[in-house]
């Protein structure tokens, strides 16, 4: 395939930042001579061009790269931008039909040349001429390859060019000294070929070459070529220094590259090593073209957007990576593999880093009318490229529960387990939404969690059994409730938007009277307790099982989706108050109750809340846990239970506190809405976001919605963007709880909330909630003969 190229100077395929390269200047200043004689005619080298000169840098003072290995301060992280041609096509689409697909690409042909730089059909032509290869692996996989090759092939120069001009300005690589893109000859002695190679940035006065890459790791097709250097003998003997300069964390990528170059060439007269790693940790920001951001070929992903009718869709870091993102473990590795061989080692990094298991919403920005909202959510990184699966559905489920959240009014978010009342699982809308799904699976989940950890083979279950009161010598469970509900979220509301930096839950437990039987029809014994016992049974619980419980609830991988969730819940609460002080995008959902747009999604679309309920009270009914004490006793454990959304306590931490414990977190979070972003206040996180407007890459207008249509091989112009239109802004309707609470004496945002589960007393009669949302332990003897 044919890329763009540099104007002016060779290339080998396409480069990202070039490798690294030669290392010598003989006592009089030229170049390690080239062993041997040329035979043949050839292309003369290329002189390259002083390095201020070439990129237009002026009024740089010189300076200089560290002497050894380093990595740039996180207080000096930025970033670059560079423009990707190929990005305007990133919506780009295939019919959906294997024939009609089929014969689309066979009209348009293999010859990209057949179509000028612009044309949609110049894309289909490459893509037709990949698949034509015998074994192509890309043949099912459209998008794949427009996303993980073609895109990151067309932005490898620019990316590269760019990043090369921040370095010589950053360390001050001017002056007549510096030469930048100097093509060399070096034959590499084991093998006798002869390597043409061309240096990023070489000074011969004193004796550096400075291999610049735009991602983490040396070029594949490079390497052959600077190991060549390192074996060559007139290079060894030049003293020449080679720095190896990255934009991303290298975290260990051609070590044994590395290790090779650095046992050839050695230390210098100094003791230092002559190959040398820096890593000038800078994010990159990938646009499209300018004129391309209205185009219908562009991708808008649905997350957080109020009004896809209007506003299309996102765009940004965030959506850069999840709409490469694969269903399974096993498709992304699949797909990751494809990429890693079309890449070479020239590609940034990719969503393979990106555990979006993981995935919470951590930032909502000031939701301005006709604007949009900026949004970042965070992410664990993936170890060794293992992640990248699962993120349209975790980002999908965020932006869903978010706009349930506003649209449904707060007494309806709550869910409840109780056998004497199938009436009152939860409310129906609720139930038609992924996030009143969650909540429901997460108080079953509570059940089986509250089993293990009363086990007495465990050392909580140990303890908790050992501390309760005994009747008749055995250690006797009175009834009582459990539910799930919100501790207070800890945030800063700063930049115009909310950082929610914390968003624990946590788990109540109280005494409750129970009627319904459990298994074998067994006898209570909680009768026989005094109140005052079953107050002592209620401290020991607190203390054992119940910390122990709420510690899986907000660590543990099942309930990660009941996180999630949660969060969107403490950005959506957010959104509610400051639509009520000024009209957004968002007041025509506020308290709509209509969620028809955020249904169950695949593969939950059939899921019922009654088929749980049901699940529960077979459960209930026959158990599920039996535990055998020391003294031959059996007992039964079965509990009921609740979720309580209704409330969003939450908190405002000053500004002084926020500083001293997220002091990037403002830098981190407007990167992230370009780009995924190392998280500098959390080693380990990523942050990546977007704009719900779809803003253009240039942040310019809202681009005009256009469908995308079914392609077809004719033209390539782009369509003529019309005005967007707009609505009158309606009547403020009224908003739960988005009044402005009062503020604290030192100015922070008062907590907001209670501890009392309102939703869930609004929504059950009081009779009702006396023995729902409660956990019962049933015991009974085994007859054994023992007393």
């Amino acid at each position: 395939m044919k890329y763009q190229t540099r104007t002016g100077r060779l290339r080998v395929l396409t480069r990202s930042t070039v490798a690294f390269v030669c290392t010598v200047v003989l006592a009089t200043g030229a170049l390690p001579a080239l062993n041997g004689t040329a035979v043949a005619k050839e292309k003369p080298l290329s002189p390259g061009k002083r390095c201020d000169e070439l990129y237009g840098l002026r009024d740089v003072r010189p300076g200089r790269l560290p002497s050894g290995d380093s990595s740039r301060p996180k207080s000096q992280w930025d970033e670059f931008d560079y423009t990707n041609p190929g990005k305007q096509y990133d919506g780009l689409e295939l019919p959906a039909d294997p024939a009609e697909r089929a014969a689309f690409l066979k009209k348009v042909g293999t010859d990209p040349e057949a179509y000028g730089k612009g044309d949609p059909r110049r894309v289909y032509a490459y893509y037709a001429k990949e698949i034509a290869k015998p074994g192509s692996k890309w043949k099912t996989d459209w998008e794949g390859w427009r996303d993980g090759k073609y895109i990151p092939q067309s932005g490898h120069d620019p990316r590269g060019k760019a990043f090369e001009a921040k370095v010589v300005k950053d360390f001050g690589l001017v002056g007549p000294d510096w030469i930048c893109q100097k093509e060399i000859k070096v034959r590499d002695p084991q093998t006798g070929k002869v390597h043409r190679r061309i240096l990023d940035a070489i000074n011969k006065k004193t004796r550096e070459i400075v291999e610049i890459k735009s991602n983490n790791k040396p070029e594949e097709s490079q390497k052959p070529k600077d190991l060549a250097l390192s074996r060559n003998k007139n290079w060894q003997k030049s003293g020449y220094r080679i720095r190896f300069v990255f934009a991303e964390e290298r975290g260990g990528n051609g070590q044994k590259f590395f290790n090779e170059m650095r046992q050839n060439l050695g230390k210098d007269t100094l003791g230092r090593e002559r190959v040398t790693i820096h890593e000038h940790r800078s994010n990159a920001i990938e646009k499209a073209p300018a004129q391309a951001n209205n185009s219908p070929h562009r991708y808008n992903a649905p997350y957080m957007n109020a009004d896809p009718s209007k506003n299309n869709g996102s765009r940004g870091g965030a959506v850069d990576q999840i709409k490469q993102s694969k269903p399974t473990p096993k498709d992304m590795a699949d797909f990751l593999n494809r990429r890693e061989q079309a890449s070479g080692g020239r590609f940034p990094k990719g969503p393979g880093g990106i555990d979006f298991t993981s995935l919470d919403l951590k930032y909502v920005g000031k939701p301005v009318k006709g604007e949009g909202l900026d949004y970042a959510f965070s992410a664990k990184k993936a170890p060794g490229e293992s992640g990248g699966w699962g993120g349209k559905e975790k980002a999908q489920m965020i932006s869903d529960a978010f706009f349930t959240w506003l649209a449904l009014t707060p007494d309806k978010f709550w869910v409840n387990l109780n056998p004497d009342t199938p009436g009152t699982i939860m409310d129906d809308k609720f139930a038609s939404t992924d996030a009143g799904r969650v909540l429901l699976e997460a108080d079953l989940r509570l059940k089986h969690d509250f089993y293990k950890a009363l086990d007495p083979k465990t050392d909580v279950g140990k303890a908790a059994w050992n501390g309760l009161a005994k009747v008749n010598g055995w250690p006797c469970l009175h009834s009582g409730r459990n539910w799930i509900e919100p501790k207070t979220a800890k945030v800063r509301e700063q930049d115009g938007g909310i950082y929610i930096l914390d968003a624990p839950l946590k788990l109540q437990s109280e005494y409750a009277e129970v009627n319904t039987p459990g298994p074998g029809g067994g006898e209570s014994c909680q009768d026989q307790l005094s109140k005052e016992e079953i107050e002592h049974n209620e401290r020991v619980l607190r203390s054992t099982v119940v910390p122990e419980v709420e510690n899986w609830i907000n660590t543990r991988p099942e309930y990660a989706d009941l996180r999630r969730v949660y969060t969107a819940r403490v950005a959506a609460e957010w959104i509610r108050q400051q639509d009520a002080r000024q009209p957004t995008d968002y007041r025509k959902i506020i308290n709509s109750n209509n969620v028809k747009r955020w249904p169950l999604r695949a593969p939950h679309q059939d899921w019922k809340k009654t088929d749980v309920f049901n699940r529960y009270v077979k459960i209930f009914k026959e158990g599920e846990f039996t535990y055998e004490l020391t003294k031959g006793e059996e007992v039964w454990v079965i509990t009921v239970g609740g979720v309580d959304f209704s409330k969003q306590p939450k908190r405002n931490i000053s500004r002084a506190q926020f500083r001293a414990e997220n002091p990037y977190a403002p830098r981190t979070k407007d990167t992230a809405v370009k780009a995924a972003t190392d998280d500098a206040d959390h080693d380990g996180m990523l942050m990546l976001g977007g704009n719900s407007a779809g803003k253009s890459d240039d942040d310019g207008d809202t681009p005009t919605p256009t469908p995308t249509p079914t392609p077809t091989p004719t033209g390539g112009d782009e369509p003529t963007p019309t005005d967007t239109p707009s609505t009158p802004a309606p009547s403020p309707s009224q908003t739960g709880g988005a009044n402005k609470p009062p503020a604290d004496p030192d100015g922070d945002l008062a907590d907001t909330g209670s501890s009392t589960p309102v939703g869930l007393i609004a929504g059950i009669a009081a009779a009702a909630l006396a023995a729902g949302a409660a956990m019962v332990w049933w015991m009974r003897r085994r007859r054994t003969g023992s007393n």
